[in-house]
């Protein structure tokens, strides 16, 4: 009897072995899904990139081009786009620099005697201004970047080969989207390929959609700075105010930082107190635009409530990082889209929770 009671159960060794298996497997695709991390971000940056090309492809298509060339006309397209851009910025940032390296010698002449007038403190900058006027620093710059030149040119190799493979990926998406669909289709069932194809059609239209929102806010954000630089006095207040409608929209996390630093800097080259203006219409407008103007866009034009918005771009922030944050909503709109097609709805019942006018009522009472 103590013998029957002290053996183990059966059910013990097999339920031990399952978890431990089931740990093992877990582990290892987790182990595999870091490992492929970057083709996983680069497959969805391509499809992002396809499904916001190929409404446009497919309208060339109609009209009797081939996907290949009019696939390859929107690359060209885009990267004119860029490069127009890149130039212009380009421009004024070499514009710039000159100018600050030409007027160093006076700034640092005027620090120093300011200080001086109202502190007392007496600054020995004769070096200083040597150094600048001789065009040591440049010299010391440049030779620091010639010390970097390895990893500056393994990083940008990097850049590039990354690029150009999510260009590669998007091309053959976009161009031979229709025979990949059929593929795809060919190893479903009928129900089945009707599901699949009304989910890509609904990826396609959030992502435009996505882009739409993202082109309105940044046409907005371009023509009010472009105002305030030109009333401040701004140098080149149309490159600059492009700079601020691109990157506060295009690029996540750290766009709207980088939009507001390239134009305080050069207000605070060209006339000192004008950065603070520059600072304080940039600070006020970010307010306005994220508490006024993208919940209201955001929500029209993808049917997204602006709380899930923003959940979902912490949630992709902190899954893939930057990429994570440029994907999370027009992904989180698919879904949503995809789930309110296919759930069944029922009728509501009648509740003071559920009435927005018997709410207010309640409030104002």
């Amino acid at each position: 009897m103590t013998e029957r009671a002290e053996k183990m159960p059966q059910w013990v060794p097999r339920a031990t072995a399952i978890f431990l298996g089931g740990a093992t497997l877990v582990a290892a695709l987790v182990w595999m899904l870091f490992r492929v991390r970057s083709l996983i971000i680069v497959i969805l940056v391509s499809l992002f990139l396809s499904f916001a090309i190929e409404p446009a492809v497919n309208w060339l298509a109609r009209r009797g081009w081939r996907r290949g060339p009019a696939t390859l006309s929107m690359f060209a397209l885009i990267l004119l786009a860029v490069g127009g851009f890149l130039y212009a910025m380009g421009s004024v940032l070499a514009d710039q620099i000159t100018k600050l390296t030409a007027e160093a010698p006076g700034y640092i002449r005027e620090i120093e005697e300011w200080l001086e007038a109202r502190f007392g403190i007496v600054l020995e900058t004769d070096a200083l201004v040597a150094e600048f006027s001789s065009g040591g620093s440049a010299a010391r710059l440049a030779s620091n970047i010639a010390g970097d030149l390895v990893s500056i040119g393994t990083a940008l190799m990097s850049l590039i080969f990354q690029t150009l493979t999510v260009l590669l990926f998007t091309f053959y998406l976009v161009a031979d989207g229709p025979k990949l669909r059929r593929l795809l289709c060919s190893a479903l069932s009928p129900k089945r390929q009707a599901l699949m194809l009304k989910g890509w059609e609904i990826a396609i239209d959030k992502t435009g959609a996505y882009i739409y929102s993202r082109t309105l806010l940044g046409l907005a954000a371009f023509l009010v700075h472009w105002l305030i630089f030109a009333l401040l006095g701004v140098p080149s207040p149309v490159p600059l105010a492009l700079w601020v409608g691109i990157m506060s929209q295009f690029v996540p996390v750290a766009g709207t930082y980088l939009a507001g630093l390239l134009p305080i800097l050069i207000a605070l080259l060209n006339e000192p107190i004008s950065a603070l203006w520059v600072l304080l219409a940039i600070a006020i407008y970010q307010q306005l635009e994220n508490y006024l103007f993208a919940p209201r866009i955001t929500s029209q034009t993808m049917n997204i409530h602006p709380a899930v918005a923003f959940g979902t771009v912490i949630l992709g922030a902190s899954l893939l990082g930057v990429v994570g944050t440029l994907l999370a909503v027009p992904v989180a709109a698919t879904v949503q889209a995809f789930v309110s097609t296919y759930i069944r709805r029922h009728e509501l019942i009648e509740s003071d929770l559920l009435d927005d006018e018997g709410v207010e009522a309640e409030e104002t009472e």
